[in-house]
């Protein structure tokens, strides 16, 4: 029986295919994929976002994101998921923001969290919801060992990527690649030091979003380093993206955090392009050393892998993509979840 899901996104940040944040771009994959295989999907996130169902748009924060602009913003959030669920019979709601607990929906409908970030990043009530008919789930096996005892979780749904829209015909060049959101926890500073110390170019992509901390760490730590070799080239939509991770030596994801997954990372391998990581999070889960890319311990170790990286195999790396990271595979997980948790 065709469902009808109200998926919300974080209200900071606009939801689409050329999202940055990879809890956006899950929720768009998710979006598609419902209408695709003819259920009803609403989306409650930022106005601009560009869905395949129907938008119920939250206003773009104005300015700085300090608490008053937090506390204004989730009022309005909480107001278009009331008005989604007043307008449709919604069999259920799905929320990715970490700010969920902020605007969980009135009891009644059953609701799934995707928490897409480490456990502890999250108030520790906020994993165990009052509210009834709440269900928690992570995205990997790493990240789901880490929440707390009593906490109503199911079992993790690994994220999935585009595998056959990723193909693409661009010869290989002599650069490394970063991309991600530009913050202090994904280390990009490391990897402008291991890049230097192998000699080898790299471009970084990605935004700066309006937080104090992010525009801070991009002023002290990311802009002294560049060069002519090492270069920062904002944010890529997805054509680009394509082109960049396709062509370049390998992907270097020098995460500092215990990171849950890493589409950028299953991305990249979709390419045909290993990937050099910090061995944080569910990254081992991801990386098979030595033949889709390696894992360093330090920076001198990431240098040694960005030079190695162009001895791998770029169809062990597609090859890999295609039997685990398949976005087909994710969205059926998700279907049965929903199922699940709607009866």
């Amino acid at each position: 029986m065709p469902l009808t899901v109200l998926s919300v996104a974080y209200p900071f940040a606009p939801v689409g295919p050329d999202s940055v944040g990879g809890a956006e771009q899950v929720l768009s994959h998710l979006d598609r994929a419902l209408v695709r295989a003819g259920h009803r999907s609403l989306v409650v996130a930022r106005e601009g976002s560009k869905v395949a169902g129907d938008l119920f748009p939250v206003p773009a924060a104005p300015g700085p994101i300090d608490e008053d602009t937090r506390a204004a913003i989730h009022g309005r959030q909480r107001r278009a998921i009331e008005a989604a669920l007043r307008d449709d019979a919604v069999d259920l709601v799905h929320l990715h923001g970490i700010d969920f607990d902020r605007y969980l929906p009135p009891p009644g409908v059953p609701a799934l969290v995707t928490v897409h970030l480490p456990p502890d990043w999250y108030p520790e009530d906020a994993l165990r919801p009052a509210r009834p008919r709440t269900y928690l789930h992570g995205v990997s096996q790493s990240q789901h060992a880490r929440f707390p005892p009593g906490a109503p979780v199911l079992p993790p749904v690994p994220n999935g990527v585009p595998v056959e829209a990723l193909a693409a015909c661009h010869a290989k060049r002599d650069f490394a690649l970063c991309l991600g959101r530009i913050c202090p926890e994904k280390g990009f500073h490391h990897a402008l030091d291991a890049a230097k110390l192998a000699g080898s170019p790299l471009l970084l992509a990605g935004e700066v979003f309006p937080y104090p901390a992010h525009e801070d760490y991009f002023r002290t730590e990311i802009e002294p380093r560049l060069d002519r070799s090492r270069r920062f080239i904002g944010p890529v939509g997805f054509e680009r993206k394509r082109r960049l991770l396709t062509a370049a030596r390998c992907l270097v994801v020098p995460s500092l955090a215990p990171e849950t997954s890493s589409l950028v990372a299953m991305e990249a391998l979709a390419c045909g392009t290993p990937v050099v990581a910090f061995p944080a999070g569910a990254l081992p889960e991801i990386v098979e050393h030595g033949r889709t890319g390696f894992l360093a311990a330090d920076e001198r170790e990431m240098a040694g892998a960005i030079r190695a990286a162009s001895g791998l195999s770029a169809e062990d790396c597609r090859a890999a993509a295609r039997e685990r990271f398949d976005l087909e595979d994710m969205a059926a997980r998700y279907f049965d979840l929903y199922r699940q948790v709607a009866a």
